[in-house]
Parts: structure tokens; C-alpha cells; sequence
């Protein structure tokens, strides 16, 4: 279960990021930011129900992100990088830009950062550590990565309802085997990123 050591072990205010959706061949890719400014008052139903986001289930995932947005203890941002940004960009890049968007998005800015994963961003004047599989480890990571995920799922389930037959509000645009056979049927839509193999591979079929 996720705690607070490696926040402990840094002096000042830390926050945790995650991201959400760098996999999928649609929609955005969301990352999020959390810091417990008073980590000694974290109700101890928060402390016990966070963990990494695919660990819980999506009742469990929209439960704690109210309370997480509405927990004066903790702040919280949100970022979020478009498909126009992922095709231009390149995945990896547009996360980072969301990750910094989400640091932006903060009421203030901890002098720690910790980023889940191996490659990560750097903030001017922040010090930031990656933490591998760090929403397993790490508090504020898997809080970090509920808000990510239940945030983008959302906007899925939201693009879902403009384009149905891709079934996003099921499996949030990643390349499942009826996600590409609704491809082939349908097309793509403005919202699949086209710099991605399989839909370049679709549209060179169609042209």
C-alpha cells in the first residue's frame, strides 16, 4: 500500500504526479498533481482507500476523487495535453506538458516534486525524483493518479456520447479489438491520434 515515507524524507511541502492515457489511440493524455500540505490530518479513510488507480474499481476511483478534490488538506491539480499536441509533439513530450500544466494548475508550487515512472520532466526551481512505480509507493503518486485517470475517463465517456460505436466510455480509446474494428467500420474520428501507428496505418488504407 501506497504511504507517505518518501514524502517524509524530504524537507517542505511534496507533491506526487501521475498521468493518464499515454497508451490509447484517442483522446487527450491527463495528468495530475497532488500535495498534502498537512499530511499529519489526512483522514485515515483517504490514507486507506488510496492506492493505484487500476487497483480500484470505478465506484471506489469516483469516491475518492470527491474527496481528494474536496479535501482542504491536500492541493490538487489537473493538465492535460490534446491529440493535436500528442501528433505534434510526440507522446512522451505531450505527457510532460500535461504533467507541467498540472504542476501550473496547483495553488502553489512545493519545492518537491515526485513523478511516477523512469523519464520525467524537469520544473524550474523544483527539485523532482522519478519513483518507479511510484502509485504503488507513494501517497500522493496513486492520489495523483485517481484524479488523472478518473478525469480522463470522464472526457472518454464524454467524447463517447459525439462518437459512439468506438465504445470509449468502455475502454477509454485504447486499441482493443472492437475499438479497431469500429475503426475500420466508421473511420477515424478528428480525436484519434494519427501520429500513432495503427491509425496511420488506417489512414493509409483509406487514401
Amino acid at each position: 500500500m501506497p504511504d507517505l515515507r518518501i514524502e517524509a524524507s524530504f524537507e517542505g511541502l511534496v507533491g506526487g504526479i501521475d498521468e493518464a492515457g499515454r497508451g490509447p489511440w484517442a483522446g487527450p493524455v491527463v495528468a495530475a498533481t497532488v500535495v498534502f500540505v498537512q499530511p499529519e490530518t489526512i483522514p485515515p479513510f483517504l490514507c486507506d482507500g488510496i492506492q493505484d488507480s487500476k487497483k480500484l474499481s470505478k465506484e471506489k476511483r469516483a469516491y475518492l476523487y470527491t474527496e481528494l478534490l474536496s479535501y482542504e488538506g491536500a492541493h490538487c491539480g489537473v493538465g492535460m495535453a490534446s491529440v493535436e499536441e500528442i501528433d505534434q509533439l510526440n507522446i512522451l513530450r505531450a505527457t510532460f506538458l500535461a504533467m507541467e500544466r498540472s504542476v501550473d494548475a496547483l495553488p502553489q508550487k512545493p519545492p518537491t516534486l515526485l513523478i511516477d515512472g523512469k523519464f520525467i520532466p524537469s520544473f524550474e526551481g523544483i527539485d523532482t525524483h522519478p519513483v518507479i512505480k511510484g502509485d504503488g509507493i507513494s501517497l500522493s503518486i496513486a492520489a495523483a493518479s485517481i484524479l488523472a485517470k478518473v478525469t480522463r475517463d470522464r472526457l472518454m465517456e464524454e467524447l463517447a456520447a459525439i462518437f459512439p460505436g468506438y465504445g470509449w466510455e468502455r475502454n477509454a480509446g485504447y486499441g482493443t479489438a472492437s475499438h479497431h474494428a469500429a475503426l475500420r467500420m466508421h473511420g477515424v474520428t478528428p480525436h484519434h491520434r494519427k501520429s500513432f501507428a495503427p491509425i496511420r496505418a488506417l489512414i493509409g488504407i483509406a487514401v
